[in-house]
């Protein structure tokens, strides 16, 4: 344990659906009566009565979790919404206990886990910062010899004698991580520091993560769905799923099996069979793959995207065409694009056709096509909504750039030059 920070051992969490704590004793006393005498309970509304089936059930938001993360390590920590990310942080942070299982930690512990946690809102920033060190057990002579150091680091200096429930979602969270990071921590624990705030700031976040860690010996637990900065700040990883430990290990494997896992029905290769045998045509096969790539691997958004599709014309080939849609997953129409624009010439039997997206053309998402068989530039053969789906995932950005998903479906690089003056 000597070389360990934290311990995690087969940890429980569970929860009752449905109970209500009210705080008042009274009110629990109404509850228990009209429990034993068959009653609803008063606390309840009219909609929370006609869900009283779940009353008492019980919710597991973690299953025999366990994992170690030594002194001076960044661990991070993925998953989908719900996988128990934020139960576990809460956990680690003390605020609440196990049901089962133990946790061993090592050291002082600071956590920002949302955004303005540990502030009293009527308080100003600077009182806010000896609040939060207080809390710490930190003497006011230790807060105050950081205070410049904590402002500087947040930069809202102009900001710090304003109470902070006048301060916006991005500068509570600068205030917060510039707090957590400056109380030399022996474990810090981040929940998506880095969803709010600018590249700047990212990137000051992630070079003082960086430094309480190399250089300082501490040890830091990352959560976010920014997976770019996880794997830019993170040699190993743990992937929850559902409340259990599904994958730990090399950052750059963990995630790439919990984006596999993740889209495992969202292949890049789709094979009909006789699933489109029509007296026309018959579809083979449609999928993607970056170019010099194979339809395995996945699509980022840096990737030239090409669209392979396999269809066997049974009679008058040489005057049908295909055009695509693609739709976003609200189903809304994106573009249109169609064979016809290019230099392909459909022939009765097999053809295989190819579009080449461009480079960084779509934004990261999840997309679905829709196919159109057209026979004379007017005549609809068919349509087929929804016959394939596209994935695009996050691709490597340097520290410091904008991190997470731009605006827009699409990315057009447009040409650009100096006109004269």
């Amino acid at each position: 344990m000597s070389e360990l920070a934290i311990r995690v051992e087969d940890v429980h969490k569970r929860y009752r659906l449905g109970t209500i704590g009210s705080g008042l004793i009274a009110d629990e006393v109404k509850a228990i009566y009209a429990r034993l005498t068959g009653r609803s309970d008063p606390r309840l509304t009219v909609d929370q009565e006609k869900d009283l089936q779940r009353q008492g059930m019980d919710f597991w938001s973690l299953r025999g979790v366990s994992f170690d993360v030594k002194k001076g390590e960044i661990l991070g920590v993925i998953g989908h919404n719900g996988a128990g990310k934020s139960t576990l942080l809460k956990l680690l942070s003390r605020i609440t206990l196990p049901t089962k299982g133990t946790i061993r930690m090592t050291g002082k512990v600071s956590s920002l886990l949302e955004v303005g946690t540990g502030f009293h809102p009527e308080l100003t920033g600077k009182e806010n910062i000896y609040l939060n060190g207080s809390i710490m057990g930190m003497r006011r002579a230790e807060i105050t010899a950081r205070l410049d150091e904590i402002i500087e680091f947040s930069g809202i200096e102009h900001h710090i004698d304003t109470p902070i429930k006048r301060y916006s979602s991005g500068m509570k969270v600068r205030l917060g991580f510039a707090v957590a990071a400056h109380m030399e921590p022996d474990i810090l624990i981040l929940d998506e520091v880095l969803a709010v705030g600018d590249s700047a700031f990212q990137k000051k976040c992630l070079g003082k993560m960086q430094e309480v860690s190399s250089k300082e010996g501490r040890t830091v637990i990352f959560v976010s769905h920014n997976l770019s900065a996880v794997k830019t700040l993170c040699a190993r990883a743990v992937l929850l799923d559902h409340g259990q430990v599904t994958y730990t290990g090399d950052t750059s494997d963990t995630i790439e099996y919990y984006l596999k896992a993740n889209n495992a029905a969202l292949s890049n290769v789709r094979t009909f069979g006789d699933d489109l045998d029509r007296e026309e045509f018959k579809l083979e096969e449609i999928s993607f793959k970056s170019v010099g790539g194979t339809v395995d691997e996945l699509l980022d958004e840096y990737h030239t995207i090409e669209i392979h599709l396999k269809i066997h014309m049974k009679r008058n080939g040489n005057r049908s065409r295909v055009n695509f849609a693609m739709l976003d997953d609200h189903g809304v129409v994106l573009f249109v694009f169609s064979s016809a624009r290019g230099d392909v010439h459909m022939h009765d039997g097999l053809n295989h056709l190819v579009c080449t997206l461009p480079e960084g053309f779509m934004n990261i998402g999840t997309y679905f096509l829709s196919m159109y068989l057209l026979q004379d530039e007017k005549t609809l053969l068919h349509h087929e909504p929804n016959i394939a789906s596209l994935q695009i995932h996050e691709g490597e950005r340097e520290v410091g750039k904008w991190m997470g998903r731009e605006l827009g479906f699409i990315k057009p690089r447009f040409d650009w030059r100096n006109g004269s003056v």
